[in-house]
């Protein structure tokens, strides 16, 4: 008993000692910690429900992963880096790599994002892209909050002296789909969507596409985009397209471009060859506007396209109101204007920035009709690249695109020359580059899609045979374009996988380990190269690749692909062994366009990639090492939707100037370096590529002396 009693006091102490600590943590929390949380928690909150604050980037973290709302305590009481701005909440610059969130127990969820459902952005809605990982971009004021299940949103922080972020609109349509951008003034993807169009294929080497199916796709994925802006952050628009042709009538109502009258089918796609004795019948003239493409002109081009439909469509030829290069058909269908892009009409129509059009070409190919109307129909109303088309978005192209009625719109570009505009210009300071401290002339854009673009400039007209240009202002507004290219390179890649007896296992095996069909080859190449390096596996394997014609250096429309070193084999290891060897045939492709401008005057150090291919890091490494050429890569990979919207913002007046935009708005991602050590293994498939050519015209002198 006695015992007992003797406890008694300790027991009441220790009570009593608990209850103090309990109120002094209450009364920490309710004077301290309560009033910064709902401070921090009724700023966030309305940025939380509208996506317009989304600052820059979503980072995946894998489908069905959860994550910690990061709106903690830091954000509750910020710690001021240096430099930073007083009134605005930022973090240490450590914080600015972006951790994983920690484990443990999540919060309640945020309000999920407009157009992102259970498994986070899918086609055809916005996507809400990142930088580069670990590029440690976070700018002042932003803080982690959750989002879709699968992604991480960076939103930007409220205050006092916080401008409201400018956005500009990017549409740029490929040859199977229409993607459009929202991007802000640091040339940051913000949001982006996705959506396929149709082509006709109606005989060998024809291919057509709907004008209405296009602008319908540019309005969906505009609207998509733009979902829950506030219009007036929104300043301006530009659009780029393929080269491709598009016929109305003088009511602007599309024309058949086929001997079946399918009106709706107006557009001549870019990649249609259909036009090659008209091009044969141009290029005998040996007109003077042909060195200006290279010294032959290619049948992609429009004044083939012309001829064709004139000697074949007499009666759309009758009713013909315009002709409009694609990109120019779609700042029409935005402003009513009918302007022309410098780009275009230089690239394509063989315009020239100080003569204009030469009438003496029209007449000679048979095309007068064209010169008769003061070039109406194909235009005479040229504007420089982002320079503002007419008033504005027109009342009825706002409606359509869910944009501001009179936005400023920008004069168009071509896809490869917005995707050029997008990487070429980019600050490359402390990445140890060759081109570092030189002048622009000294980097080639190379834009990798379904076909391939190799972009480089000039302080002077430089000539290179087989090389499209000089072309002055085309892309960079005072600077001479030369343009190389590869008609089918995406799409020489895809026939080759696709059309093997493999590609079903390859489907199947590529689904069952959850990746594309792409990275599973790169994947099953590093499993059977052994102790080899993987580029040597193709040392009795070897491609010529002009399936669809050569355009450059060659102008060969008559050449055909070759594969030499075939086997009986069937498996997936021979289907990885030639997509290898088709992709280091594409390189050494690039490789023969960059030694033809070389020769000609060009100082090539560095090629600056975009394009759907330059995210397949093998496509990436082999233009590395057999060019011999260091390869950058863009910050934000959807490029050419970059070069869209600096278009809009130079349109907008933000600007001064283009070269001013591409500087602040393009940014540079991860640089490959060539592996120097195994040149003599890609000299001597060089060599053997030069052959192949050869050999093939051996074999045509031959079968012609029959």
């Amino acid at each position: 008993m006695s015992l007992a009693l003797t406890f008694i006091p300790a027991y009441l102490f220790f009570t009593i000692f608990t209850c103090l600590r309990i109120f002094m943590y209450l009364f920490f929390y309710i004077v301290y910690i309560l009033p910064g949380a709902l401070h921090v928690a009724s700023r966030t909150a309305p940025m939380l429900l509208r996506p317009p604050i989304l600052y820059s980037l979503v980072r995946g973290i894998g489908a069905g992963k959860q994550e910690l709302s990061a709106v903690s305590q830091t954000a509750a009481s910020p710690r001021l880096v240096p430099g930073s701005n007083p009134g605005e909440r930022q973090f240490p610059s450590r914080a600015a790599a972006a951790p994983r969130p920690s484990a443990g127990p999540l919060p309640p969820p945020c309000p999920p994002l407009p157009g992102a459902g259970a498994a986070g952005p899918g086609r055809g809605s916005p996507a809400r892209f990142p930088a580069a990982a670990g590029s440690g971009d976070v700018p002042a004021g932003v803080c982690w909050a959750r989002a879709a299940p699968g992604a991480q949103v960076l939103l930007k922080m409220p205050s006092e002296k916080q401008t409201a972020v400018k956005y500009y609109v990017g549409v740029d349509v490929g040859s199977a789909s229409v993607r459009a951008a929202l991007v802000d003034g640091f040339g940051t993807v913000v949001a982006h969507a996705e959506q396929r169009i149709q082509v006709w294929e109606p005989g060998p080497d024809h291919y057509e596409q709907s004008s209405a199916d296009i602008w319908a796709a540019c309005c969906s994925v505009t609207k998509e985009v733009v979902r829950g802006v506030d219009a007036s952050q929104i300043r301006g628009l530009g659009f780029d397209a393929t080269c491709s042709l598009v016929v109305v009538d003088k009511q602007f109502q599309p024309l058949a471009v086929n001997c079946q009258g399918q009106n709706h089918r107006n557009v001549i796609m870019w990649m249609d060859h259909r036009a090659a004795s008209q091009v044969e019948h141009i290029n005998a003239t040996q007109h003077r506007v042909l060195n200006y493409v290279g010294g032959a002109m290619s049948v992609e081009m429009q004044p083939p396209k012309l001829l064709w439909i004139k000697e074949n469509l007499p009666e759309s030829w009758e009713k013909v109101g315009y002709f409009f290069d694609l990109p120019d058909f779609l700042s029409w269908k935005a402003t009513g204007v009918t302007a022309r892009s410098l780009c275009t009409v230089v690239c394509k129509w063989t315009y020239t920035s100080d003569r204009g059009w030469d009438d003496s070409f029209w007449k000679m190919i048979g095309l007068e009709d064209l010169v008769k109307d003061k070039y109406e129909k194909i235009g005479n109303h040229v504007l420089s690249p982002g320079e503002a088309v007419g008033k504005g978005l027109t009342p009825e192209a706002a409606k359509d695109l869910g944009l501001p009625e009179g936005i400023a719109v920008a004069a168009s570009l071509i896809d490869a020359h917005a995707g050029g505009l997008g990487v070429i210009g980019a600050d490359v300071k402390g990445h140890n580059l060759p081109c570092e401290n030189q002048p622009i002339t000294s980097r080639v854009a190379m834009i990798c899609g379904t076909s391939s673009c190799h972009m480089g400039v000039s302080e002077t007209p430089i000539f290179v045979p087989g090389v499209w240009g000089p072309y002055f202002s085309a892309m960079v507004p005072g600077l001479w374009l030369n343009e190389g290219g590869q008609s089918a390179t995406g799409k020489l890649i895809d026939h080759v996988v696709q059309g093997h007896v493999a590609f079903p296992e390859l489907e199947a095996k590529a689904a069952a380990s959850a990746h594309s069909i792409y990275t599973y080859l790169n994947s099953h190449l590093d499993l059977i190269k052994k102790s080899l390096p993987v580029g040597f596996l193709t040392v009795d394997l070897h491609v010529w690749p002009d399936f669809h014609g050569n355009r450059s250096p060659l102008t060969d429309l008559t050449l055909k692909g070759m594969v030499v070193g075939l086997t009986l084999s069937r498996g997936l290891d021979e289907l990885a062994l030639i997509y290898l060897a088709t992709i280091q045939a594409i390189a050494l492709g690039t490789r023969h366009i960059l030694e033809a401008m070389q020769a000609a005057g060009h100082d090539i150090t560095t090629l600056f990639l975009c394009g759907g291919l330059s995210k397949n890091p093998l496509f990436v490494q082999m233009h590395a090492d057999i060019t011999g050429k260091p390869v950058v890569l863009s910050k934000e990979v959807e490029s050419v939707l970059v070069g869209a919207a600096i278009l809009g913002a130079c349109a907008s007046g933000d600007f001064a100037s283009i070269q001013e935009a591409m500087a602040k708005m393009g940014k540079i991602g991860r640089v490959v370096q060539p592996n120097h050590e195994h040149k003599r293994f890609y000299d001597k498939k060089y060599e053997v590529f030069l052959k192949l050519v050869e050999h093939q015209r051996e074999y045509r002198s031959i079968m012609n002396s029959l």
